[in-house]
């Protein structure tokens, strides 16, 4: 009894995501299992996977942190943002690069551009000073939608975190 209701529940989303009924086997048009969730998927969209690949190191009151984008999904981004947050205040009036901007006193926002479906951006390198020189920091890349916003729930699954201790050495994420 309990298989029969998962399968009519995974039946009527795949009817919903396809938006419509199947036509019976046999008939012209009939879509088999794998080419029907092939069509969910694709009426669904392709899935984005930013992600960024860099290193940090912390020299006195500063950090130094270099990234290049990546895209490892199978749809392309028009125009994608980062938001880099630190756990320590940043001293303000510093300089930035061009495409970064502050936010606040613990955050940078970088300007990544387009990237194309499993693409890589250019490379950005923030060098930033801190209000104290910090043992540790904790930096936090969060992904900004196209209306400027942060999204908490998708950010929380695509946030990526890099510890960056002062020992001298720097850290590779």
């Amino acid at each position: 009894m309990r298989r029969m209701r998962v399968a009519a529940v995974c039946g009527a989303a795949v009817v919903t995501a396809v938006g419509g009924v199947a036509p019976a086997a046999g008939t012209p048009g009939a879509v088999r299992g794998a080419e029907a969730v092939r069509g969910a998927e694709a009426v669904r969209g392709a899935e984005v996977g930013l992600a960024y690949h860099g290193s940090a190191g912390i020299v006195g009151e500063r950090v130094d942190v270099r990234f290049t984008p990546h895209n490892h999904g199978a749809a392309a981004v028009p125009d994608s943002v980062v938001r880099i947050r630190w756990s320590q205040p940043l001293e303000e009036g510093q300089t930035l690069p061009a495409r970064c901007a502050p936010e606040g006193d613990r955050a940078v926002r970088c300007r990544v551009g387009r990237l194309g479906a499993h693409d890589t951006g250019e490379r950005i390198g923030l060098r930033v000073r801190l209000r104290e020189a910090p043992t540790e920091v904790l930096l936090e890349f969060d992904p900004v939608g196209s209306d400027g916003t942060v999204d908490e729930s998708r950010a929380a699954a695509e946030r990526q975190r890099v510890l960056v201790l002062d020992t001298g050495d720097t850290y590779y994420f």
